[in-house]
Formats: C-alpha cells, structure tokens, sequence
C-alpha cells in the first residue's frame, strides 16, 4: 500500500468510513473477504470490539489507531493472513495465540479433533481419564482443545521449537487446561517415556518441491512445519515405527494426511505392527480425505 492510501485512511473522517475506504483497497488488492478483514483489522487497530465500532462509526478514528490500521491493511495486501496480523486464531471454537514459531491452525484441521472424540466414544467414555499426545503440538491447538472437550484427560505437546512449547503453555494457561498439559522439547518421539491412550499428529506433509509454490498466506507458516520431505512422507516414516512403544495396546493414532497419502500412510502404519481401520477415514470441509487412523 502506498503512502496516499495509508494518508487516505489517515484522513477519513469516521470509524466506518476508514472501514469502508480499507474494504475498497482490499477488493482492488485482490483479497477475497475485504469487507471482513477490513473489520476486523480496524477492531484490532482502535482496539474495540465489533459491536462498538459499529455503535461508534461516526466517531473519528484517532491518528495512533489510524496508524496501526494502515500498517495493518499494507500487511494484509501483501499477502499476511489476518489471523497473522491479529496473533490469534479461533481453532474449534476458542482463541489461539499464535506467532512466527508456529503453524497457523486451520479449518481442516478441526477434522482431526472431530475423529479423536469419535473414536473416545459418548459421554462416558469422554469422563475416563485419557492420557494423551500430540506430536509437533505447534500453538497446541490440537492437545488443548481435546483437554478441554475430555475433562479428566491429561496430556503431553511435543515440539522443537522452544518459542512454540512457550506459547502453547500460554494458551494452556489462558483456556483452563494448563494444570492438565505438559509441553516437552522433544524429535518427535526421541527420548519419550510412558502409555499413552491416544496420539494425534499434523506432522509436515508437504513435498519438498511444492512448499515454495504454496499460496502466500501458507508462506507465512514455518517451513519446516509444512516440508515433508521429498514425497511429503518423511515424517511418517520417522514416526510409525516407534508408535508402538508409547500406545497402550488398543492405543489409537490418528494422523492428519496431505492429497493422496491415505494409502502410503495406512501402509507404514501396518508395516510398524499398527492395525488400520478401513472406516477410520474422515475428511475436511472439502470432502478431501484428512485424518487416517490405527490401533496399536
């Protein structure tokens, strides 16, 4: 975004005026929801909620909260997700903060929420005291939200990143869990002791080659949590072997998979002692296959 364009936010004379002028820039930019972003990122900008820059929107928008909004507009054109802008992004119905140490979580991933309370069963099986893992745990979307939906569950976060183990204890704390999740530096499974009723993964499935031509939002996600290697299964490959040794017998895992890997991956798992099921196939939003699972 240019100066005149961050100048013309500047000048306008209104809440709802500035909102307007910023939707337009996003439509002319190519952005796909601009009166949406435009909204939001004006609340994140005056720091008010949606209901009160509505209320307020012949209000004049001050030149500090002017400031913020334009910088934040120039970041949505060039490609920022507003989810990256704003540090939080809602995951099965609960903020997560997120940060440039971590994967944005998304829609389809909520599919693998949704096949793990599955596969615990009905609201008796919910009440057992689960233990659970995930695997490259990230914002800990996935281990926290499954805490939370299973009240006397307790679980492990794996991750390299330091910074991302800090947040995902963040948001722990924030959404009631903390005293319930431990979050532990780890390569996957190096080093892991005890049984774990249930593992989750949304390992990197990505092929190497194709990362670099992801659209450019996916671009603000860290490499090495979208690069899977050549054929996008290097992960699995460093996983499925030793699921055996932290699953309980009957233990379950579920994996999110990428485009066409229901098979590859069904077939390390049978290939690490690991029993798929062929009725254990969820797919996203899309109507693409997600989420493969197996007992131990």
């Amino acid at each position: 975004m240019g100066e005149a364009q961050a100048v013309a936010i500047g000048l306008t004379p209104s809440l709802a005026k500035a909102c307007a002028v910023a939707a337009r820039l996003l439509r002319q930019g190519g952005i796909e929801t601009p009166e949406l972003d435009a909204r939001l990122l004006l609340c994140h900008a005056t720091r008010l909620s949606h209901e009160d820059c509505v209320a307020r929107g012949d209000a004049a928008l001050p030149s500090e909260a002017a400031a913020r909004f334009a910088s934040s507009i120039d970041r949505r054109l060039r490609g920022e997700p507003v989810s990256r802008i704003l540090g939080v992004r809602e995951f099965y119905g609960r903020p997560f903060r997120l940060d440039a140490s971590t994967l944005d979580p998304r829609p389809d991933t909520e599919t693998l929420v949704e096949a793990a309370l599955a596969v615990v069963g009905g609201t008796a099986s919910r009440q057992a005291p689960l233990r659970l893992l995930d695997l490259g745990t990230g914002t800990g979307c996935l281990l926290i939200t499954l805490l939370a939906e299973l009240p006397r569950a307790t679980g492990v976060g794996l991750d390299l990143s330091q910074a991302a183990l800090r947040l995902a204890r963040e948001n722990a704390e924030a959404l009631g869990v903390g005293n319930r999740a431990d979050f532990v530096a780890s390569d996957w499974l190096d080093g892991l002791c005890g049984a774990f009723d249930l593992v989750v993964a949304n390992p990197p499935y990505i092929p190497t080659a194709e990362v670099r031509g992801l659209g450019p939002e996916v671009g603000h996600d860290p490499e090495t949590a979208l690069d899977g290697g050549p054929d996008g299964l290097a992960a699995y490959r460093g996983i499925a072997p030793r699921l055996k040794g932290v699953l309980r017998p009957g233990g379950i895992i579920l994996f999110e998979i990428g485009i066409d890997q229901t098979e590859a991956v069904r077939r390390l798992l049978v290939g690490s002692g690991l029993t798929p099921r062929d009725d254990w196939l969820w797919r996203d939003l899309g109507g693409r296959p997600r989420v493969v699972g197996a007992r131990a």
